[in-house]
C-alpha cells in the first residue's frame, strides 16, 4: 500500500473541500451526508455504507480539520461505528448502522472518567447485569446523539451497552469549551437499563477503536494545521512593513519553512495510521504525539505572525489555536502515546 492518494480518494477531498467553502458550518454535516456520503464511509455495504476504509476516513477527516467543521465525524462516524462493527454482533449492527450511515441518526460512544485517559483496559461505568451506574465524561456529541453506547465495566472485562438516551436514570448535560466547534457532554447513569452488544472482553477491540479514532483525529488535526499555515502565508504577502511585504524577511520565511515541514510530516504521519493497519498501533500514537505538536506549533505562530489581528474576536487564529489545544488533551494526551511507543521492544 502506498500513501499516495487514488483517484477516489482525490476526489472526496476536492469533493468535500469544495462543499465547505460554499456551505454555513451549521449545514455542513446534513451536506456531507446527503450529498457525499461521509456519514457511511467506514459502514459497509451489507450494512447501507459505502463500504471504504480508514484511509477514506482521513481524507474526511483533513478536509473537515482545515475548516474546523463542527461535525459528528469523530464521535460518530468513527468511535461509535467502530465500536459497533468490532462488536461482530450483526444484529445491533443491521439496526443501528443503516441510519447511522444515511446520517439519520447520529451516535456517540461513552467511555472515559474525569482524567480523560480514554485507556482501553478500563471504564468509568459498572454493569450489573443490565443495570449500568457511573458518570462519563468528555462524550463527543453525547447530549445530543441519537443512539448512546457506554462502555462498562462487568465482573473482570469490559463491555460494550446500548443505553436509551432519554430512558430513565440518563442523565445528559452539555460540557462548554472553549473550542466551540467540539461538542462535548457529561453523561450520568443512575440504575440506568443497558442492552449488552456482543460477547466477551471488549478490551481488545477498544484497543482498536482507539488506533482508528487517533489515526482520524490525526488527519483532522494536520488538516488544520495546514489551512492555518495557508492562511498565514498569505497573510506575509499582504502586509507590508518598510515598504515590502513582511513574508520577504529572511527570519518569517525560516519560521514559515519550518512550519511548512510540521505541516506536511504531520500529514503524511496521519495518513500513515490511517492506512497501515498491520501497525496502527504504534503509528496511530506516533501520529498523535506528532500532529499535536504540528498543530499546536503552528497555531502559536500563526497568531504571532499575523500581529495585532491574531488576537481580535473577527480572525479565525483564535480558533485553531482553541482546537489545537482541545485536539491535544482529546483521546489521551501526548505523553500518554509516547510512552506506549516507548515502552514497545
Amino acid at each position: 500500500m502506498s500513501l499516495t492518494p487514488t483517484e477516489e480518494q482525490v476526489a472526496l477531498a476536492e469533493t468535500i473541500r469544495t462543499l465547505l467553502r460554499k456551505t454555513e458550518p451549521e449545514d455542513a454535516w446534513s451536506l456531507l451526508c446527503e450529498q457525499v456520503g461521509v456519514s457511511g464511509l467506514a459502514v459497509p455495504e451489507s450494512y447501507g455504507g459505502a463500504g471504504a476504509g480508514p484511509a477514506e476516513l482521513a481524507v474526511a477527516a483533513l478536509e473537515t480539520g482545515r475548516e474546523l467543521t463542527p461535525a459528528p465525524l469523530l464521535g460518530s462516524t468513527v468511535l461509535a461505528t467502530q465500536a459497533l462493527l468490532e462488536s461482530a454482533d450483526e444484529s445491533a449492527c443491521e439496526r443501528l448502522l443503516p441510519p447511522m450511515a444515511e446520517g439519520r441518526s447520529v451516535a456517540a460512544l461513552a467511555w472515559t472518567g474525569a482524567e480523560g485517559r480514554w485507556d482501553p483496559r478500563t471504564a468509568t461505568c459498572t454493569a450489573d447485569g443490565a443495570v449500568l451506574e457511573g458518570t462519563v465524561h468528555f462524550v463527543l456529541d453525547g447530549d445530543t446523539a441519537d443512539v448512546l453506547l457506554v462502555v462498562a465495566r462487568v465482573d473482570d472485562e469490559l463491555a460494550l451497552f446500548e443505553v436509551e438516551p432519554s430512558g430513565q436514570g440518563v442523565s445528559r448535560r452539555h460540557t462548554p469549551t472553549m473550542d466551540a466547534s467540539r461538542r462535548l457532554a457529561e453523561v450520568t447513569l443512575t440504575r440506568a437499563v443497558g442492552r449488552r452488544i456482543g460477547t466477551g472482553d471488549f478490551r481488545p477491540a477498544l484497543h482498536r477503536v482507539r488506533d482508528l479514532a487517533c489515526a482520524i483525529l490525526a488527519a483532522e488535526q494536520a488538516g488544520a494545521a495546514e489551512r492555518a499555515l495557508e492562511m498565514t502565508v498569505a497573510y506575509t504577502k499582504e502586509r507590508e512593513q518598510f515598504g515590502r511585504p513582511i513574508g520577504g524577511f529572511q527570519a518569517l520565511k525560516h519560521r514559515m519553512a519550518d512550519m511548512y515541514v510540521l505541516v506536511e510530516t504531520a500529514r503524511s504521519a496521519a495518513l500513515a495510521a490511517a492506512t497501515f493497519a498491520e501497525d496502527r498501533e504504534r503509528l496511530a500514537a506516533v501520529a498523535k504525539v506528532h500532529c499535536s505538536r504540528a498543530l499546536s506549533t503552528v497555531a502559536a505562530e500563526m497568531i504571532q505572525l499575523h500581529g495585532g489581528i491574531g488576537i481580535t474576536w473577527e480572525h479565525p487564529a483564535h480558533r485553531y489555536f482553541k482546537r489545537a489545544h482541545s485536539s491535544e488533551q482529546l483521546l489521551g494526551r501526548p505523553h500518554e502515546h509516547l510512552a506506549r511507543v516507548t515502552a514497545r521492544p
